[in-house]
């Protein structure tokens, strides 16, 4: 049997690169070809697969041609648009061919009476590579055998052209019908656009859909999409500043625009977007927002279907720099390329949320609304009657709203008092007075930003007791937040192209002024044993707030962010009417806002050296409680659960022993005192104990154990270690879910030696399991107990808790003996993980400075599957011996701590060994494809930092 003749290539479309493309000659090609297919075969049925592949590849070389133009540089919605002209051709094609000899109609009058009706996106007329083909057949009055067989044959061929097809077959009644009790079809049936057969029959359609459904039914409608709404983003993720945003439903995403259209379509009975303008729902500048927001997103879509192959539609880690370098972005101030696509995104996101303010205030001015949806896009507010509100303010609808644009040219100083006034009275803010101040933001000028009451009533909505993070937020979305504090304006819609930020420089800078706002009402009672004693005893509230609000404001500048901003701080206090020496703490703040959490995580914070460095670096006891609140609030807001237990409590103690420190000896709460009140409270939950049984218990454990661990961990390690066998070598490797962390915890407890943490590690990497951190402690009599946090692969508890009894069980042989750790990993395919989208130049400090007894090995680099085996297992062949090790991951980021000493217990401090244990730590990235551009620095750090 002969191979099948691919098609020739089509004439219309094999024009020169962005020559114009005759689809209607396309389809009259497709005809002919399909017409010399059926009278070669002897039956309709031997020509179906010739015409499948002219039609194939007629798709095939149509969206060739659709990407090409793209990727030369071409327009979004003009690629989406001709491949909806595209389906279209193809689809008419496909009709002329079933009808003609597959189902040929015996009355010339049947073949009329089918009408095929696009419908949804489709019917917008604009398709992503990789969307789906919705179509409406719509039937006379009832439907008849051709016409179903004409409609099934269709789809026989669309599917064989793998196409995704979402299809229904109706009569005008029946939509009708659907519409009424469904609001997605009743969507889709907005979107309706005629294909091919009865015209006046579609005709019929939209009138009786405009009559029965359009004219009485807005309200629901409205309330439906923006309920759909609501449920979708909370999907998808409930800010529009997520650093992964899903483009087509996340919020300020495709969905949004689409909606918009929906609604103003359906209350303001327009065909076309450019009728809003008409209307008076849309100014002309803002219709030509919403026409740049949708091209750049349907650019950045279909770039995406192209780049992935599929209909992806999260514009992930590993897809951000491919497509920055699609759209010809280019690195510039500070700023990646990736940055600086991933920027624009999110400020179109922020226009298209600005969009939405605006219908949604036209909508319930003409009461086309329903109040609580309204509410919920805006804010809630406390009912209550307003007296003395200034004259150029007034209240609609229980929103505070300014008396017409006019009031910012009298006095711009209402610009910001707009804001203020709404936190004051509780009162949410009207679309149109945000409208307003969008309109008005050239007011906000060096004269305003000098002005002492516009000052004042910044940092008193700063530190306002009310809704500060709202109102803030609402501030930062009209662009007034930005022009008033010029350095903030640099970071709004700033990405850091990283795995641990979840949020936008400006977003996060928001959730911490929150997070501390909630801190101090008492609204998050995970944190109140943290932070009782501490936050109500800070002398100056307004430098606390100052320096969170900062603390990332230079980010995205060439040179460091915590020196940049220092800088900025330094200017802007005075502005605000800080005296010297609070300008002076703020920017002390500012530049030191990531020390007490590298120390926490990255220290032996039981090494009294590691203590000393640090509270000379703090000097006061006054900064040490705004650094710890700082810092809580800071980590609060990278993410949802970043602030977890272990590192408050790591976070708590490195207070603690400082506090000591500062307090010529003294402590509200000091070590022994806090040792007595970790073993009682474990004592009063082990209440079925002895205690001579308790007693010989917590001598097992040395002071840091107490220190660091939390009552849950507490009594877990004591079930264990109280289990374990007398009459054979101790070995434990339990699991337990952190679902805190979205983490899967393994607890093992064996006779510590110098290679355990090694062995551990590569069991774990040999099982797959990519550890993101591990506590690592030994008892009195000689064991290890060490946890380490793994990362999870499973959605659900059940399969995630299999998989670690199976880790479980393999770390057990493995330290037994019974596996050649080495030999497993090698067995094992290497995995490629979202991490490998970044580049991170590896780094190796070797520092005799930061403890009285150990050498400290800071490892840092782009974290991998089985990179703490190789890191631990290299330390442990340059005979070396790991006192402790503090192991963290700051998203793609590895920061792995080793405190050593060489096996005579002494610390290295030869010049040569020390090269040597760089050099080692270094080639362990490189081998893995790193660019060896790591910063190895000639002082090795014998002399305390200054």
């Amino acid at each position: 049997m002969m191979d099948a003749i691919p098609p020739s290539p089509f004439l219309a479309l094999s024009g020169p690169p962005g020559a114009p493309v005759d689809l209607k000659a396309l389809g009259a090609e497709l005809d002919a070809r399909i017409a010399a297919a059926c009278a070669e075969a002897p039956t309709p049925a031997a020509a179906r697969p010739r015409v499948v592949d002219e039609l194939r590849a007629a798709l095939d070389s149509g969206r060739a041609v659709a990407r090409s133009a793209l990727e030369s540089g071409g327009k979004g919605l003009a690629c989406a648009r001709f491949l909806s002209d595209l389906e279209d051709e193809l689809i008419r094609a496909i009709y002329r061919y079933v009808s003609r000899y597959v189902h040929v109609a015996g009355n010339p009058g049947l073949e009329e009476r089918l009408t095929i009706v696009a419908v949804g996106g489709y019917g917008r007329g604009a398709l992503a590579p990789g969307s789906d083909i919705d179509l409406l057949f719509l039937l006379p009055s009832k439907q008849t055998p051709w016409g179903e067989s004409v409609a099934q044959a269709i789809l026989y061929v669309l599917w064989d052209l793998r196409q995704k097809v979402g299809h229904a077959s109706r009569s005008i009644a029946e939509c009708m019908s659907h519409s009424k009790i469904d609001m997605t079809i009743r969507t889709t049936l907005i979107e309706a656009r005629f294909l091919l057969g009865n015209a006046q029959l579609f005709e019929e359609l939209l009138a009786t859909f405009d009559r029965e459904i359009m004219r009485v039914g807005a309200r629901e409608f409205v309330g439906a999409k923006l309920e759909e709404r609501d449920q979708r983003v909370a999907r998808a993720g409930a800010s529009r500043y997520l650093v992964e945003p899903n483009v087509k439903e996340g919020k300020g995403g495709l969905r949004d625009l689409n909606t918009l259209f929906w609604i103003a379509k359906y209350v303001y009975r327009v065909r076309e977007a450019r009728e809003l303008v008409a209307a008076g729902l849309l100014t002309s500048a803002e219709m030509s927002l919403f026409e740049r927001c949708e091209e750049f997103l349907w650019s950045v879509r279909c770039h995406l279907h192209f780049a992935t192959g599929r209909a992806e539609e999260r514009l992930s880690f590993e897809m951000q720099p491919r497509l920055a370098n699609r759209l010809g972005y280019r690195d510039r101030a500070g700023l990646s390329r990736v940055e600086r696509f991933m920027k624009h995104y999110f400020l179109v996101a922020k226009d298209v949320g600005d969009l939405t303010g605006i219908v949604c205030a036209a909508l319930e001015a003409r009461q086309a609304k329903p109040r609580a949806i309204f509410d919920r896009m805006f804010g809630s507010f406390r009912r209550r009657t307003i007296n003395n509100l200034p004259e150029d303010f007034t209240v609609d609808f229980d929103r505070l709203n300014t008396c017409g644009d006019s009031v910012f040219a009298k006095d711009p100083v209402n610009l910001i008092r707009l804001f203020w006034l709404a936190d004051q009275l509780g009162l949410p803010l009207h679309p149109d007075a945000l409208r307003g101040v969008t309109r008005n933001l050239r007011r906000i000028d060096a004269d305003l930003r000098a002005n002492p009451e516009a000052n004042r009533l910044f940092l008193e909505l700063l530190l306002s007791r009310n809704m500060t993070e709202s109102v803030l937020r609402k501030m930062n979305e009209t662009g007034a937040l930005g022009r008033f504090i010029p350095d903030f304006g640099r970071v709004v819609a700033m990405m850091q192209f990283n795995m641990y930020h979840h949020y936008t420089v400006d977003e996060h800078l928001l959730r911490a002024i929150g997070a501390l706002s909630d801190m101090e009402a008492g609204r998050l009672p995970q944190f109140q044993p943290l932070i009782a004693e501490i936050l109500p005893k800070i002398l100056n509230r307004k430098v606390l707030y100052l320096g969170l609000l900062l603390h990332d404001i230079a980010k995205g500048r060439k040179e460091d962010h915590s020196i940049a901003g220092r800088d900025v701080a330094l200017a802007l206090c005075p502005r605000l009417g800080f005296e010297p020496g609070e300008t002076q703490t703020v920017a002390w703040l500012v530049e030191h806002h990531l020390h007490m959490s590298i120390v926490a995580q990255n220290r032996d914070i039981s090494d009294p050296r590691t203590i000393e460095t640090f509270a000379a670096v703090v000097q006061s006891l006054e900064r040490l409680k705004l650094l710890f609140v700082l810092t809580l609030c800071d980590i609060a807001a990278v993410g949802p659960n970043v602030l977890d237990a272990w590192k408050a409590q790591l976070l708590r103690q490195l207070y603690w022993e400082t506090e000591v420190v500062l307090g010529g000896g003294h402590s509200a709460v000091d070590r022994k005192s806090r040792v007595a009140a970790s073993k009682a409270e474990l004592r009063a939950a082990l209440s079925d104990w002895s205690d001579e049984q308790f007693e010989a218990y917590a001598s097992r454990h040395y002071q840091a154990y107490w220190l660091k661990m939390d009552l849950p961990h507490k009594l877990r390690h004591a079930e264990l270690l109280q289990d374990l066998p007398s009459d054979r070598p101790p070995l434990v490797a339990a699991v337990a879910l952190d679902k805190a962390r979205g983490a899967v915890e393994l607890t093992v407890i064996a006779q510590d030696h110098r290679r355990l943490l090694s062995t551990i590690a590569g069991a774990c990497a040999a099982s797959g399991v990519n550890i993101v951190d591990a506590h690592i402690f030994t008892t009195a009599d000689g064991l290890a107990l060490d946890t380490i946090l793994c990362s999870r692969t499973f959605e659900f508890d059940e399969d995630e808790m299999r998989r670690g009894g199976r880790i479980a069980h393999y770390l057990n042989k493995a330290l037994r003996g019974e596996i050649i750790i080495s030999e497993a990993i090698r067995a094992r395919a290497p995995q490629t993980s979202q991490a490998a989208a970044f580049s991170i130049a590896p780094e190796v400090l070797i520092d005799n400075a930061l403890s009285a007894v150990c050498t400290v090995i800071e490892v840092s680099g782009l974290d991998r599957e089985g990179l703490l085996f190789e890191l631990t297992n290299a330390i442990s062949k340059l005979s070396l011996n790991i006192v402790s090790a503090h192991v963290t991951t700051f998203g793609e980021r590895a920061v792995d701590t080793f405190y050593v000493k060489d096996l005579t217990g002494d610390k290295i401090f030869s010049p040569s060994r020390q090269g040597a244990i760089r050099r080692n730590l270094i080639e362990i990235f490189a081998s893995a494809g790193e660019k060896r551009t790591a910063h190895s620095p000639d002082s090795v750090g014998n002399a305390p930092a200054s």
